[in-house]
């Protein structure tokens, strides 16, 4: 497959992650108010993210290996299973798809007389945070060791479902499920990240305090992502035949 499909199928990947994840929160979780039963809640985002990851790695897998998060691209390069020399437009492509479906959902939601994004509050415009941008209030130290742990759990649960031994045709559903779990876990703390192209695609709506706390859903994730990579590329090496 040409670079050039290859980085479209990771910019229409990364946009339907972003528009389906964090349009999910912005427009669904709390449809009609708290406690309404129509909306869709912590619970329903979770799913909505899983749910796009399983959904664009079958339609793009095939075409891009359906990293959609630089973390994963980095991970998988950390891991032996990426070349270096296509980092740069995989990441730029991922970026360029997050902040397309940022700003087309920032369209959508402005269009309810009600919408407004208040920067000081937590999650505003589904974005991440710490500290008293944190849906918990959990502090920058807690929120960085959240970020490298699960981003590098979430490139070893990629890494061993897209191994040669693995079940065939089963890695989008495993890996989707495995996103879910981490937003199950990690909402109340970072409003989870582990993806820097979805954090960059709504920070740059939300106001100056989630674009100050930026640096961390780069940091974390990337770093996560390199030691998930090592470590399975460790443990999950072929031996050699005697």
């Amino acid at each position: 497959m040409s670079m050039g499909k290859r980085v479209v199928a990771e910019f229409l990947g990364t946009f339907w992650l972003v528009l389906g994840g964090c349009g999910s929160a912005v427009l669904a979780a709390h449809f009609g108010g708290e406690g309404n039963p129509l909306g869709i809640g912590f619970l329903g985002v979770a799913l909505a993210f899983g749910l796009t990851v399983l959904t664009g790695a079958y339609a793009f897998g095939h075409i891009s290996g359906a990293h959609f998060n630089p973390a994963v691209s980095v991970g998988l390069w950390a891991g032996g299973r990426f070349p270096a020399r296509e980092l740069l437009p995989y990441l730029v492509a991922q970026v360029l798809g997050g902040l397309l479906a940022g700003f087309i959902l920032l369209q959508i939601a402005s269009g309810a007389p009600s919408f407004q994004i208040d920067g000081t509050q937590a999650g505003a415009f589904a974005s991440n945070g710490y500290g008293a941008l944190s849906p918990g209030g959990y502090s920058v130290a807690a929120a960085f060791l959240c970020e490298v742990v699960l981003t590098a759990m979430f490139l070893v649960a990629i890494m061993g479902a897209t191994h040669g031994r693995a079940p065939a045709g089963f890695a989008p559903l495993a890996i989707g499920l495995a996103l879910t779990l981490i937003h199950l876990i990690s909402i109340p703390v970072t409003n989870t990240s582990v993806n820097p192209a979805r954090s960059t695609a709504v920070a740059v709506f939300a106001g100056s305090g989630a674009l100050g706390q930026l640096w961390l859903f780069w940091l974390a994730p990337l770093l996560g992502g390199m030691i998930g990579g090592m470590v399975y590329r460790w443990i999950g090496a072929e031996p050699s035949p005697r």
